[in-house]
């Protein structure tokens, strides 16, 4: 059983005493947000949990916890967002720096190859212009490069309520033009540091520029991190264009304090 902690909120940022005292207590509830009647009881054992994935843009709370889930066996690694945007679009998030510093010490603790680096979602407007996103782009892969092997990059969507929550931003809709053109600079600056770029449930083929289809929940990744073979099928659940195979999402919707302008998680 995989475990996506979780796509729904940032667990490690927010709720990691909670989290820990699921572990502690050996079992976890979860409600199914489109039917909050059924709740399912996961054991938590490392009999029962063969890895867990963390989505965060902070994993500075989760970091003195780590130590616990080894000492008990768990094996999991990091989707860890790192964007260029400001105040204006995450409010949550203040000190860039800070959590950058906190990347590179996850990395140095659990491996480079356990912590993946998410630039996602890209999207533009008068103010973060593709000049913008390379400028940025270019400083986070210097400061990160060595330690993360991977960038998973996502184009907007705009869904009803994302282009609600971003109406002030002024987003512009992106073309196959704007995201090749995109691809094409962000896959040559990634290049000169050693980090290759996968992207998150795209239709558009960028393998002319050096991109491929990725999968955030990754049968590959994961059978690194256990140093053996898994046998798991594709998430059923997830969109057409998303690759993740098969987890179990222990989040909740409306829940992150991070309160980002294009979040699809918080209404």
């Amino acid at each position: 059983m995989i475990l996506s902690v979780s796509r729904r909120t940032d667990i490690p940022a927010f709720y990691s005493e909670w989290f820990m005292k699921r572990i502690e207590e050996g079992f976890i509830y979860v409600i199914n947000p489109l039917n909050r009647k059924q709740v399912s009881k996961i054991i938590l054992t490392n009999d029962t949990v063969d890895c867990f994935v963390f989505w965060t843009k902070n994993a500075e709370p989760m970091m003195d916890k780590l130590k616990i889930l080894d000492e008990k066996g768990f094996k999991y690694y990091f989707q860890f967002t790192i964007t260029a945007y400001q105040t204006d679009v995450e409010p949550g998030l203040k000190n860039k720096n800070r959590i950058i510093d906190t990347f590179k010490q996850l990395s140095n603790e659990i491996g480079k190859e356990k912590v993946i680096w998410r630039y996602d979602p890209i999207f533009l407007s008068d103010k973060y212009t593709i000049e913008f996103h390379e400028v940025w782009f270019e400083a986070m892969c210097k400061r990160l490069s060595g330690y993360t092997d991977k960038c998973v990059i996502s184009f907007m969507d705009l869904y009803a309520k994302t282009i609600k929550n971003t109406k002030a931003l002024g987003i512009k809709k992106l073309n196959n033009d704007d995201i090749c053109v995109i691809a094409s600079k962000l896959s040559c600056i990634a290049q000169k540091y050693n980090i290759e770029i996968e992207t998150c449930s795209e239709n558009i083929d960028l393998t002319l520029y050096d991109i491929n289809k990725g999968k955030c929940i990754d049968d590959k990744v994961i059978e690194q991190v256990l140093k053996s073979k898994i046998k798991v099928k594709k998430d059923d659940t997830q969109r057409e264009v998303c690759g993740c195979v098969k987890s179990i999402d222990v989040g909740q919707y409306n829940t992150c304090k991070h309160f980002c302008k294009y979040c699809y998680a918080n209404f």
